[in-house]
Formats: C-alpha cells, sequence, structure tokens
C-alpha cells in the first residue's frame, strides 16, 4: 500500500461478539479502500478476537498486545499508524458507510482544524437504534474563548471514540498519554480543541452500542465503578489544565472549560459525607451559577429551597433527594416556578438528551476489562 490518507485505528478487548461489525463497517466504507489502512489493536483478548480478526488479514493489520488498558494501546498503535488522518473506532460499535468520506470532506474544507467529530446513534446491545444524538447543524468547536469554551463542554459527547478523527500531526504534538488517564478520548479532543478546535458534522455516521460489558449500561452502575469513575476525574482535572495552558489557553477559557466536571467532581466528593453542610450549598450554589445566565423570580425562589436543604440536611440525605429528584422527572414541577436560561442554548442540539460534559464521555466509551 501506498501511503494512505486515512488510518482506522480499532482498540478491542474480549469483544468477540461485535469486532466483525465493526471491521465490516469500515472494509464497506465508500470511500477508495487504498487510500485507507486499518489496524486492530487487540489489548489482550481472551475469548475468540484474535480468530475473529484473522479472517481480515492482510487487509486489516492486526496488532497483539498484554492487557494494559486503552491508552495502553493507543501509545502502541499510534507510530503503527502512516495516514495523514486518523479515526477512532471501538470494537463494539460501527459505522455508517459515508463516515470517511464525510470526515475525509470536512478535513479537506477546513485545513486549521485538528479534528473532526459527529452524531450518532445510541444503540442497546443487538437492538435497532434507540436515540440520535446530532447538532442542530454543522459546527465548530473550540477554545478561543469562555463562550466557546463552554460550547465546546457542552457538545464534547459528540468527539468521543467512536466519532473523533484527528490529524496525525496534531497527535505527534499530544504525544503519548500517561496510563493513569485510562481512556485515551478525553485527553486527545480536548488537546485537539487547543490545537485548532474541531468541525462537528451534522449527521449520525456512527452507531455506538450499549450492552452488559459496557460501563455506561445501568448493570455496571455499582460501587465500585462510580469510584474508578471519580478517580479517573479526578486525574484528568489534575492532567488536562496545564497541559491546556501550556498550548496557550488563557486561563479564564481554561476554567470556563473545566467549572463543570470540577462541580461534578466536587459533589462527588461530597456525597461521601465527608464534609458538612456548607461546602455543599456552595457548590450547588455554584452549579446553579455555571449552568444558566437569567433566571426568573420564580426560579431564584427555587434555587434558595435547594439550598436551604443543603443547609438543613445531611450531604447524604441532600444527594439522595436530588437523585430521587432527577430519577422521577421532577423538574417538570420545578417549570411551574420559573425559568431559567441556560448558559449554552439547548438548541445547539438536535433530537438529543441532556448533552454530556468533556470529563463525564468517560461514562460513554468505557469497556469492562481494560
Amino acid at each position: 500500500m501506498t501511503t494512505p490518507h486515512i488510518s482506522v485505528l480499532i482498540d478491542t478487548y474480549n469483544q468477540e461478539r461485535y469486532i466483525e461489525q465493526a471491521i465490516v463497517s469500515v472494509l464497506e466504507q465508500n470511500y477508495p479502500a487504498e487510500d485507507v489502512e486499518i489496524l486492530v489493536v487487540d489489548d489482550g483478548s481472551t475469548d475468540r478476537t484474535p480468530e475473529i480478526v484473522g479472517k481480515f488479514v492482510p487487509r486489516v493489520r492486526y496488532l497483539r498486545k498484554e492487557n494494559g488498558g486503552q491508552v495502553s494501546a493507543f501509545n502502541v498503535s499510534i507510530p503503527e499508524l502512516h495516514g495523514r488522518i486518523v479515526s477512532f473506532l471501538d470494537g463494539d460499535d460501527w459505522w455508517a458507510k459515508e463516515k470517511l468520506a464525510a470526515v475525509a470532506e470536512a478535513f479537506e474544507r477546513n485545513p486549521e482544524i485538528a479534528a473532526v467529530g459527529h452524531g450518532f446513534y445510541e444503540v442497546r446491545d443487538d437492538e435497532p437504534p434507540r436515540e440520535m444524538f446530532v447538532p442542530a447543524k454543522t459546527c465548530r468547536l473550540d477554545l478561543t474563548s469562555v463562550e466557546a469554551a463552554r460550547l465546546a463542554d457542552a457538545g464534547l459527547t459528540l468527539l468521543g471514540t467512536s466519532r473523533l478523527s484527528v490529524r496525525r500531526e496534531v497527535l505527534n504534538r499530544i504525544g503519548p498519554l500517561p496510563h493513569e488517564v485510562v481512556f485515551f478520548d478525553a485527553p486527545v479532543f480536548t488537546l485537539a480543541l487547543a490545537l485548532g478546535g474541531a468541525t462537528i458534522l451534522d449527521r449520525p455516521l456512527c452507531y455506538y452500542r450499549q450492552h452488559s460489558q459496557n460501563l455506561y449500561a445501568p448493570i455496571a452502575l455499582d460501587e465500585t465503578t462510580l469510584r474508578r469513575r471519580f478517580e479517573r476525574l479526578g486525574f484528568l482535572l489534575s492532567y488536562i489544565p496545564p497541559r491546556l495552558l501550556a498550548l496557550g489557553v488563557a486561563p479564564e477559557v481554561v476554567n470556563a472549560f473545566t467549572m463543570s466536571p470540577q462541580i461534578e467532581f466536587d459533589r462527588a466528593k461530597l456525597q461521601s459525607g465527608e464534609a458538612g453542610r456548607w461546602p455543599v450549598f456552595r457548590t450547588e450554589l455554584l452549579r446553579f451559577r455555571a449552568l444558566y445566565g437569567r433566571r426568573s423570580v420564580g426560579y431564584l425562589l427555587f434555587e434558595c429551597m435547594v439550598g436551604a436543604c443543603a443547609l438543613l440536611l445531611p450531604p447524604r440525605r441532600f444527594y439522595q433527594l436530588l437523585e430521587w429528584y432527577g430519577r422521577n422527572n421532577l423538574k417538570r414541577f420545578r417549570n411551574i416556578l420559573g425559568n431559567a436560561e441556560p448558559r449554552v442554548s439547548p438548541a445547539f442540539f438536535n433530537d438529543c438528551q441532556s448533552p454530556s460534559a468533556i470529563f463525564r464521555q468517560i461514562e460513554l466509551d468505557e469497556t469492562a476489562g481494560q
């Protein structure tokens, strides 16, 4: 093969049920095969994954390594790739046929951008797609201002692993990632935003699969899983800001970009009950101010009621109450009191659930065993 235009990196671990569909979805792209190289990196699978991938060799290159996690697979694989663009795909997801053509066109039209993302369908195991997450229009995400940082934080679900393509030269600048990161997508797309920004296509070009081994599925949300997430979030909050500052992102922009995950991290600590009522009150007040701009008198009254509960109830009981409130969708009653204007307009999204912030992306693409 001559030097390919696009390298496709498929990471997998014990995904014998899904890996063939992932590979076939790349082979069936309506993009010239001679311009694509495909590398499957197997992070030490103990199931039939090697046998299944072997059926596609030599069209697909197969790299097997000892189990060490997704970041370990990323660090080993990137030096093996030759394309000017690298597109990532988890072994349990798959792509629409026009994915690579759309991504290549976006990079060509926008020579200054570092990355491309797009909408996706959410699929429960082998069922038909359940929901579509897609921006209302093709847009740009970057870290050029405080307002842009807030928008980026809201939209980064659309840059998760199987939606993410990055210029190779940008990956070279990012370099190897520390193993404590565990999953590579959040630091890669975050640093890409500082190195040129990203175009987000208003097309659902990926099928993201939820299943029993995926940590986003409810079955996996046990105490151990939540603790691991908490630890990873803490490391990301210590790792990402200094790197963004080193790349020239203004401190106020970094603060705006990381405010949402920092608040969620603080809330997670407070739920343990180790702190008192006053830190809970301050954190909840900060969260309201971070999420909303103009607020009606009725909504301010609602905030006062939440603040009163934070001061009156023990932290554990307060957050149990908030969880019950969210689980039963009681915000419809809150709207009777008044409304607040989100700092990031919901109009940015089309046919979406509430968008996830950057570091909550770890809930989407984690796979058990890595």
